[in-house]
């Protein structure tokens, strides 16, 4: 059976990444909390962000990718909604004339991804993934540019 068509958890345990044990555990907490799997493994350190990245990336067929030092065309993303980088943690990556691409952190994450296909308008949308410290830096990178940009501006 491909990945795609396993669950997550089931990856895991397949890997040895985390327990069958430690998967039923994380399953009763997410029913009553609604947290991601995913989000459930690492506050519990039953996990490391890079494995549970790698086994997402597989799945999902998804490029994982390194966002530090990683250039970034800030003007590009003021094109977007700021609420698709500040609230949803999409981080607008290339854009041409067909398509946009963006890193998230979580491919299960169906309100963001709702707002990325939102904001894409019309665009083929190609996910990348990336950490939530790269995600974090981007953002922080992000509202450095437009801090710069309103001073300019006001200068």
């Amino acid at each position: 059976m491909s990945n795609q068509k396993k669950l997550s958890g089931e990856i895991l345990v397949e890997k040895k990444l985390i327990t069958p044990e430690q998967l039923k555990l994380a399953l009763l907490e997410q029913a009553t909390t609604k947290e991601f799997l995913g989000r459930i493994l690492l506050k519990h350190k039953w996990i490391n962000e890079k494995d549970l990245l790698v086994t997402l990336s597989e799945r999902f067929n998804m490029p994982l990718v390194d966002l530090k030092g990683q250039y970034i065309d800030w003007k590009m993303v003021r094109e977007f909604d700021p609420s698709l980088i500040l609230d949803f943690h999409c981080v607008p990556l290339q854009k041409d004339a067909r398509s946009v691409t963006m890193a998230i952190t979580n491919p299960l994450d169906a309100w963001s991804i709702k707002k990325a296909e939102e904001e894409a308008k019309g665009l083929d949308l190609k996910f990348v993934l990336t950490s939530e410290e790269d995600i974090g830096e981007a953002i922080k990178r992000y509202r450095d540019y437009v801090q710069k940009s309103l001073t300019d501006l006001f200068d």
